[in-house]
Formats: structure tokens, C-alpha cells, sequence
């Protein structure tokens, strides 16, 4: 192998044997998309659907400008600054084979954190026509049980009293959007790339219930002007290890401090409403549709729960992985009978998909030997995920008579894990959550209240009330408090 060559735009010429590089100016780019939160999946889902366009001679107005609004987000910074906005993306099949290629549809990075200024410029600057967001389910700030906005995050708070001075998302959105209507700019599009059913009419509901707080012409402004198209996204797109490093250096013989890791996979349907204009995407493959609802609600019961069904039961199990959890038969007979009885009846006909064919998509895409995506990563934020993903599946069937079982038996251990944090051999499990705490609150109560844990009505509703639900799991609980074993309960279900 010949020596490895760091990656920087002076050296692309140099590596374009090793690897594909982009062909396009990146110096003419303008940044027509700011996107808020550039992590793993958006460098491996909108930024590589932008790279694509650009390679085909396409959207050169188009440029993505990247926004940290977290301390967080410093590290990626600097190493954008090193690396001039590249980066690697790594596609991995399940065979073994790696395909990288170097994306450069990023052409600049701002931090908002200490200096809120060159954001709010930047989201007001004329070129600016889009912004994206991929910020988690939680940075939408909202009550996952009633679905109002939380005034009570001092964030929010500081805000309303401060609003030259933007922490969240939602202050620099409104602070950026009053500079457009004070100059007479036309608003930008709001694209909610997160995995919430109906994104964009979240993301629309909660910035107005700001904005109305805030500065109520400005919100009247807003509803008027802005639009807020729904999108549906889909990429397994694990976390960057030092082994994803190495390879890339000793086998392709490129230095990139922060590869993005992906599957071959990638799908992203879009509700065709814009505010001022958009990129033709539909040119490298994205679907545009009237309602993207049906395709969101299948993606989210579906993908996203099954992933948090093998993610909870697996770490009480001891797997490491999602693909360690599908080599078990157990699992993958679990996770198909969940999908099939309790996640597919709910969902109704969906327009071009083929259910049958999707699931058994899922699991060969779950199977994937060479993605090894961490069981910790799947788990983390259940509080922000499971209410979207899987309560409301549970929801949906009790409001129907149908199973709940399966999913019962993941709220369980749910519980376990939140109060024990270890797996049935004793082995420590990561927990992240933003809920960490109170999660653990309520569930170390289950031995003397076995459902202290669903008692919490900001996740659960009123769950706890219902008879059918609260007996299920009373059973499940108090089976896996006395023996953590899951398979053992797996198994007897299916």
C-alpha cells in the first residue's frame, strides 16, 4: 500500500486513484442548505444524495453548510477545519466488500455556541434557501405524552427573555427568520429530517408555539411563509469506530480523522413543498410525494421499533450488536413475529411498498455482518424513541384488540435494564438517556410497585390504566426480576 494521504481538497487529485473524489468546483458552491446537526446520518444520507447531484453536474447553488449548537459539535468542527469540510464515506455490504468514496457536498461549518451571530448571518444570508435538521427526537422539545411545547427547558426560557441570543434551535430559527423579513428575503424551507412521525408538521407546530410566545407577528409571518415539508429517511449509519479509521488508512491509504460508516442502503421520500425552490433530488433517486405519511408510519413501526426490540431484549441478553442479535434465532423469529402480529396490522396498504418484501429487507439489512451496529447506540434515548416507535404501536392495538404481547415483553425489559443497568451475566450496560435518571427512579420501585415503571405518564400515557396492558406486564416484569434470562420468555412466545 502506498502511504496513506491525508485527506484535505490539495490532495484530492492525489488520491482520485485510491478512491473516488468529487469532480465538481467546491469553491463555486454556494450554501443554498444550512443544516442544523451534522452528525453520522445526515454526512451519510442528505449530504451523499447532495454529493451525488453535484457529481452529475447539478445544483451548484446547492452547497450545505453545517450548524453545531452543542459543545458537542466542537470536535467535528476542527476536524472539518483540518480536513476542509471532506470526508469519507464508508459503504459496507454484507459480503465484506468496503466502498468508499470521498463527499465534499459540505462546504463550510459554523458553531453556534459561543458566538450565535455567524449562524443567525449565515441562516439569513440571501443564498440560504433550505434548513435542514437532524437534531434527535428530543431537540424537538415536546411533551412525547400530550405533544405540546415544554416552556418549561430554561434554554427555552433564557430565549424568550433573550431572543439576540439563541441557545436551541428554535431561537436561532426565529432570530434568522425575523432578520429574512426585516430585509425582505423570502423565508427558507424547513426540512425535518428526523425520525418523527410527521416531522415536518412537528417541527411546524413547535417552532410556532415559540415564535407565538416570542414575537406573535413574526409567528403570523412564519405560518404564512415558511413551509415545513414531512420526509421520511432511512440509512443504517452505526458510529465510527478506530478499527473504520485504521482500514480506511491501511487499506485505501486515506488519513480522515471522522469517516461516516454505512449500509448500502438509503431511501428518503420528500412532500414535494418548498418554500424557495430545491435541489432535483428525484434525479439520484429521491421519491417526492403528495403525503409522505404512510411511508413514515411503516419506516417508524417497523425499522425503528424492530431495531428497539432487538436493542432492549439484546442488551439484557449480553449481544453486543444488531447483527450478533440476528445471528440468534431466537431473536430473529421474535423480531419477525412482532413485526408480522403486532407492528404490520396497524399499518394498513401503503402505496408501492410491498410489506412482505420490506420486512424481509429489514432483516437482511438488521443481518448485516459487516455494519456491526452497537446495541448501546440502538438503546440510547429510548425515552425519546419508544414513545414514536413503539408505545404507539402498543397504543394502536390496544385501541384494536390486537397483540401486544411482544411488545409488552420490551417495555419489561426496558424496565430491568433502566433499574439494574446490566445484562443477565452482570456485565455493566451503557446507558444514555437524557431520562437516565428518572428512568432509574421509577423503575428501582418495581419490587415493591411492579408498575411504578409505566407510571410515568409522559412516555406512557395512561398505560398504566389499562387493564389488559397492565397485567401483561406485570407478569413480564416480575418474571425478569426473578430471572433476568430473556430468551427464556422469548422463546415460550413464539
Amino acid at each position: 500500500m502506498e502511504t496513506p494521504i491525508h485527506l484535505q481538497e490539495q490532495n484530492l487529485t492525489a488520491l482520485k486513484n485510491r478512491l473516488p473524489v468529487p469532480t465538481y468546483n467546491r469553491e463555486a458552491n454556494k450554501a443554498g442548505i444550512v443544516h442544523i446537526g451534522v452528525g453520522g446520518f445526515h454526512r451519510a444520507h442528505q449530504a451523499y444524495y447532495l454529493h451525488q447531484l453535484r457529481q452529475l453536474g447539478e445544483a451548484s447553488d446547492w452547497g450545505i453548510c453545517g450548524i453545531g449548537l452543542r459543545e458537542a459539535d466542537a470536535k467535528l468542527d476542527a476536524v472539518f477545519n483540518k480536513q476542509d469540510h471532506l470526508y469519507t464515506l464508508m459503504v459496507k455490504h454484507s459480503d465484506g466488500k468496503i466502498e468508499p468514496e470521498v463527499i465534499g457536498s459540505i462546504v463550510d461549518f459554523k458553531m453556534g455556541v459561543t458566538d450565535p451571530e455567524p449562524v443567525i448571518a449565515r441562516m439569513a444570508h440571501a443564498d440560504t434557501r433550505i434548513v435542514s435538521l437532524t437534531i434527535t427526537e428530543g431537540g424537538y422539545n415536546f411533551n412525547p405524552t400530550t405533544g405540546e411545547f415544554n416552556f418549561d427547558n430554561p434554554d427555552i426560557q433564557h430565549e424568550l427573555r433573550h431572543p439576540n441570543d439563541p441557545i436551541t434551535v428554535y431561537g436561532f430559527l426565529t432570530a434568522a427568520l425575523k432578520r429574512r423579513r426585516d430585509i425582505g428575503f423570502p423565508a427558507f424551507t424547513i426540512l425535518s429530517c428526523d425520525n418523527i412521525e410527521h416531522n415536518g408538521d412537528m417541527a411546524r407546530k413547535m417552532l410556532l408555539a415559540f415564535a407565538e410566545v416570542q414575537d406573535m407577528e413574526l409567528a403570523e409571518w412564519i405560518a404564512q411563509e415558511v413551509r415545513f415539508p414531512n420526509s421520511m429517511v432511512d440509512r443504517i449509519t452505526p458510529v465510527t469506530t478506530n478499527a473504520d479509521i485504521e482500514t480506511l488508512a491501511q487499506d485505501f491509504g486515506v488519513i480522515d480523522a471522522w469517516p461516516v460508516t454505512c449500509e448500502p442502503f438509503i431511501q428518503w421520500v420528500v412532500e414535494d413543498d418548498f418554500s424557495n425552490g430545491r435541489p432535483e433530488f428525484e434525479k439520484v433517486g429521491v421519491q417526492f410525494v403528495p403525503d409522505v405519511g404512510p411511508y413514515e408510519k411503516m419506516k417508524l413501526r417497523l425499522l425503528n421499533a424492530g431495531h428497539s426490540v432487538l436493542g432492549l431484549l439484546g442488551a439484557l441478553h449480553g449481544h453486543p450488536t444488531i447483527n450478533a442479535c440476528m445471528e440468534d434465532e431466537t431473536f430473529t423469529t421474535y423480531l419477525r413475529a412482532f413485526l408480522d402480529q403486532e407492528a404490520t396490522p396497524i399499518l394498513g396498504n401503503i402505496e408501492g411498498i410491498d410489506l412482505e418484501q420490506y420486512k424481509d429487507s429489514l432483516l437482511e439489512r438488521f443481518a448485516n455482518p459487516n455494519i456491526k451496529d452497537s446495541v448501546s447506540r440502538i438503546c440510547s434515548e429510548s425515552s425519546a424513541k419508544l414513545p414514536k416507535f413503539l408505545i404507539a404501536t402498543l397504543q394502536d392495538n390496544i385501541a384494536t384488540g390486537g397483540s401486544i404481547k411482544f411488545a409488552t415483553l420490551v417495555i419489561a425489559a426496558w424496565c430491568y435494564y433502566s433499574d439494574k443497568g446490566m445484562d443477565r451475566h452482570g456485565h455493566p450496560i451503557e446507558i444514555i438517556d437524557a431520562m437516565g435518571t428518572e428512568l432509574h427512579q421509577a423503575a428501582k420501585q418495581t419490587t415493591t410497585d411492579p408498575l411504578a415503571f409505566i407510571r410515568q405518564e409522559s412516555l406512557f400515557g395512561t398505560l398504566a390504566k389499562n387493564e389488559r396492558f397492565a397485567k401483561l406486564y406485570t407478569e413480564a416484569v416480575q418474571k425478569i426480576y426473578k430471572d433476568p434470562n430473556i430468551t427464556k420468555y422469548m422463546k415460550n412466545m413464539i
